[in-house]
């Protein structure tokens, strides 16, 4: 008999714990991914805007490729947590910088760290 209510004491507990750590986790990874996104955006519509003063071939190329990733950013399901294809999605986000990021011939450096993020080139 204590063996079965220690058992349903412990594991109600536990449950609860549970949650409030998954809830806590759930939120920061969230938050992280939020500002990965948010400094990819900026970083996306500052180049856009400074290279629409320059009409040649190769900047438009450049132009079109910021485009595309501002398109997926904001296609990016930011507030449907159960997305299906959510990381999936973020890694294609991840590779389209680093192709903008290759064509700009700047070398991102995007760190999330305890203390602060940041991108920096």
């Amino acid at each position: 008999r204590f063996h079965g209510e220690g058992y349903q004491e412990g594991y109600a507990e536990g449950r609860h714990a549970g949650m409030a750590e998954g809830r806590r986790l759930g939120a920061l990874h969230g938050a992280r991914i939020g500002s990965e996104i948010g400094c990819y955006l900026g970083f996306a519509l500052t180049w856009h805007c400074l290279l629409q003063k320059c009409t040649d071939e190769k900047n438009s190329k450049k132009i079109r490729a910021l485009d595309s990733l501002i398109g997926m950013i904001q296609k990016f399901p930011h507030e449907d947590p159960t997305y299906d294809k959510l990381q999936e999605d973020l890694e294609k986000i991840r590779g389209k910088v680093k192709q903008v990021c290759s064509m700009l011939n700047i070398q991102p450096d995007f760190r999330i760290g305890p203390e602060r993020s940041s991108l920096t080139f």
